[in-house]
C-alpha cells in the first residue's frame, strides 16, 4: 500500500493580518484567502488518477489524496460551501457520484472558489467599501436563536425565533411569565416607580433628567414597534418569504432591543 500523500501546503493562510480580504456573505464574515486556500486543498486532494499499479492494468480510478485526507478536508469545505452556496447539495449535480463519491463536492468547491474570487473582484473594482453587517456580531440572544434557520434560508422563521428568544430573556430578567412581548415591554419600561409584582426596567440610571425619560419612552416605543411591526406579521403564513437583506435588518432591530434589555437594571419593591 502506498503511503498517504502529504496535505498541500496552506502557506497563504499562515500569517493573517488586518489587511486580509474579507467578505460578508449571508451575514457571515469570511476570510476569503483562507476559504480559497481550503477549497484549493480539497480540489487538489480530489484529483482523480488511475488506480493501476506496476504490472497491473485497471480502468479504476482513485483520488490523489487518501480517503482519510479527503474526509478531513471535506469537513471544512462543507462549512464553506454552506455559506457560499447554501443549496449546493440540491443545486450541484451529483450524477457521477457513483463512480466518484466526491464528484459533487469537487464541482461545488470549484463553483464556490469562482464565486469568492469574482465577488471580491466586483467589490474591488466597483469600490463598494460600505460597512457590512456581520450577523455573528448581533446580540447572542438574537443570532444564537436564528442562525440554524438562517443557514437554511428560512429568514422569516429565523426572525420569529429571534423575537421569541428576546421575549423569553426579558421575561426571565423581570420575573414575569404572565405576559410578554409588547404588553410586557409597556409594563416594565416605564418612568414611574415599581409596584408590587410589577418591576421596572431602567435602560439608564434614573437621575431625574429629561434624558432618562427620553430613553425609557424611546426604548419602550421601539420595543413595542419590534413586536407589533416585525414579530406579529411574521405569524401570518400568507406573507412572502423575507429577502436576506430584509431578514438581516429585522434581526438587527431585535439585536438593538436585546442590548438595551440586557444592559438594563431591574427595580422592584419588597
Amino acid at each position: 500500500m502506498k503511503a498517504a500523500l502529504p496535505l498541500p501546503r496552506r502557506s497563504s493562510v499562515i500569517a493573517l493580518s488586518t489587511s486580509v480580504a474579507r467578505l460578508i456573505i449571508g451575514g457571515v464574515n469570511i476570510n476569503m484567502e483562507w476559504a480559497i486556500a481550503e477549497l484549493d486543498v480539497f480540489l487538489d486532494l480530489t484529483i482523480m488518477r488511475s488506480a493501476a499499479a506496476p504490472g497491473v492494468f485497471t480502468t479504476a480510478t482513485r483520488t490523489k489524496g487518501s480517503e482519510a485526507q479527503v474526509v478531513e478536508s471535506a469537513q471544512v469545505v462543507e462549512r464553506i460551501l454552506d455559506v457560499v452556496i447554501p443549496d449546493w447539495r440540491s443545486r450541484v449535480p451529483d450524477g457521477r457520484n457513483g463512480r466518484n463519491r466526491w464528484f459533487q463536492h469537487n464541482e461545488a468547491a470549484r463553483r464556490a472558489k469562482v464565486a469568492l474570487q469574482r465577488e471580491a473582484e466586483v467589490r474591488a473594482n466597483l469600490g463598494d467599501n460600505a460597512p457590512r453587517l456581520n450577523a455573528s456580531h448581533l446580540h447572542p440572544w438574537v443570532w444564537e436563536a436564528a442562525k440554524g434557520l438562517w443557514a437554511n434560508r428560512h429568514y422569516r422563521e429565523a426572525v420569529r425565533t429571534a423575537a421569541v428568544s428576546v421575549n423569553a430573556e426579558l421575561q426571565d430578567k423581570v420575573g414575569r411569565k404572565d405576559i410578554g412581548e409588547k404588553d410586557l415591554i409597556n409594563q416594565v419600561i416605564r418612568t414611574d416607580p415599581p409596584q408590587p409584582n410589577k418591576p421596572r426596567l431602567h435602560v439608564i440610571s434614573d437621575d431625574g433628567s429629561p434624558t432618562f425619560t427620553s430613553m425609557q419612552e424611546g426604548v419602550r416605543a421601539f420595543g413595542e414597534g419590534c413586536f407589533r411591526a416585525i414579530r406579529n406579521p411574521i405569524s401570518h403564513n400568507n406573507l412572502p418569504e423575507l429577502t436576506e437583506d430584509e431578514g438581516l435588518e429585522q434581526l438587527a432591530a431585535f439585536s438593538v432591543l436585546a442590548r438595551w434589555i440586557d444592559g438594563a437594571t431591574v427595580h422592584t419593591i419588597p
